[in-house]
């Protein structure tokens, strides 16, 4: 269980910092510049796969559909 907690802990952080004026006026900053925007599509794409894969390995493919 303390994996589920420290992913909650975490997941609860960043919703917190994503609400903050100011980290939103730096997303929204850098968002503007188009190899900046390709840049963070490319890494959530990378992390979305790597956290499927953690998923996969903790939970065995079986559990994971």
């Amino acid at each position: 269980m303390p994996a589920i907690r420290l992913a909650v802990a975490v997941v609860s952080t960043a919703l917190a910092m994503s609400r903050h004026p100011v980290v939103r006026a730096g997303v929204r900053a850098a968002l503007s510049n188009p190899q900046t925007r390709d840049a963070a599509v490319n890494a959530t794409r990378n992390a979305a796969y790597n956290a499927g894969v953690v998923a996969r390995h903790l939970l065995g493919r079986g559990r994971s559909s």
